[in-house]
C-alpha cells in the first residue's frame, strides 16, 4: 500500500463511517479498484484507521464523555449504559472474528448488503414515528442492550454499523437527532475494542514503513470524521434518511453491473 493509496482509504473511512452507507464496504470496493493487495496489513489497515474517527467522537462530544466523571456515581451510569450496549457486539466478534474477516473479502457481500439497507433507510422514517425518548439520560439499560443487540448486524460488510445502531434506537422510540448521537457514543467502545483486538493480533508484523501509513490515516480519517460528523447531524435533522438510502441502493446496484462484467473481483 502507498502513501496515496492510504490517504484515499482514510478520506473514505471518515467521510463514511458515521453516515448510515457502511464505511468498510466503501473502503473494501476502494481498495479493490485501487488495487491495493488483498493481505494481512490491508485487512489491518482497514480496522486499524478507525481510531482516527473514534478520537473524532471523542474530541466533539468531550464534554460528554468527560462530565460524568465529575458527577459521581450518578455519572458512571452513562459509561455503564455504553458497556451494557457494547456487550453483544464483543461476544458475537470474539466468536465470529473468522468469519467476519471472511467476509471482509467479498465485494459481493457488500453489493447487496447496500442494496437491502438501502431499502430499509427509505421506509425507516415512517416505520417509526413515536420518538418520545428525547435525552440520553431516558435511555434505560435494557434499551441500551436492545441497540447494541441491532449493532451487531453491522458484522456483516456493507450493512453499516451506523445505519443498525440508528434504525435500533428508532425503534426504541429514541429521536433521530439522539439515535444518531447515541450511535456515535457506542462507536467508541466498540470500534476501540475491535481495533484494539486486531492489532493486538497482528501489530508483531508491523514495520517501520507500516507504522508511518497507520499514522497517516489515522491522521486523515480524524479530520475528515470530524467534518462528516457536524455534516449528519444537521441534514439528518432536516432531511432524514431518503438521500442515504438512494445513494445506498444505486451504489449498490452499480457494484452489481461491476462485478457482473468482470471490472470488479468478487
Amino acid at each position: 500500500m502507498t502513501i496515496l493509496e492510504a490517504i484515499l482509504v482514510a478520506i473514505v473511512e471518515g467521510l463514511t463511517e458515521f453516515l448510515p452507507i457502511s464505511s468498510t464496504g466503501h473502503m473494501i470496493i476502494t481498495e479493490k479498484l485501487l488495487g491495493v493487495p488483498d493481505n494481512e496489513f490491508t485487512k489491518l489497515f482497514t480496522v486499524g484507521i478507525q481510531l482516527g474517527a473514534i478520537l473524532a467522537v471523542v474530541v466533539l462530544y468531550w464534554k460528554k464523555f468527560v462530565t460524568p466523571l465529575t458527577q459521581g456515581k450518578k455519572g458512571w451510569t452513562f459509561y455503564l449504559k455504553l458497556l451494557v450496549a457494547v456487550l453483544p457486539a464483543l461476544g458475537l466478534g470474539f466468536v465470529l472474528s473468522d468469519a467476519i474477516d471472511h467476509l471482509l473479502e467479498s465485494s459481493l457481500t457488500v453489493a447487496i448488503t447496500m442494496i437491502l439497507g438501502g431499502v430499509i433507510l427509505l421506509f425507516i422514517d415512517n416505520v417509526f414515528k413515536d420518538h418520545p425518548v428525547t435525552e440520553e439520560e431516558q435511555i434505560s439499560f435494557p434499551t441500551a442492550f436492545k441497540i447494541g443487540l441491532w449493532q451487531c448486524v453491522a458484522m456483516i460488510p456493507g450493512v453499516s454499523r451506523s445505519a443498525a445502531s440508528i434504525i435500533g434506537g428508532m425503534q426504541q422510540k429514541l429521536t433521530r437527532k439522539l439515535a444518531a448521537e447515541f450511535s456515535f457514543f457506542l462507536a467508541v467502545p466498540t470500534m476501540a475494542a475491535a481495533t484494539g483486538y486486531k492489532m493486538l493480533k497482528g501489530y508483531k508484523s508491523l514495520g517501520t514503513e507500516d507504522l508511518k501509513l497507520f499514522t497517516i490515516g489515522n491522521a486523515v480519517a480524524f479530520i475528515v470524521a470530524m467534518l462528516a460528523i457536524k455534516f449528519f447531524i444537521g441534514f439528518l435533522q432536516k432531511h432524514g434518511f431518503r438521500l442515504f438510502a438512494d445513494y445506498r441502493i444505486i451504489v449498490g446496484v452499480i457494484l452489481l453491473i461491476l462485478l457482473a462484467t468482470g471490472y470488479l473481483k468478487s
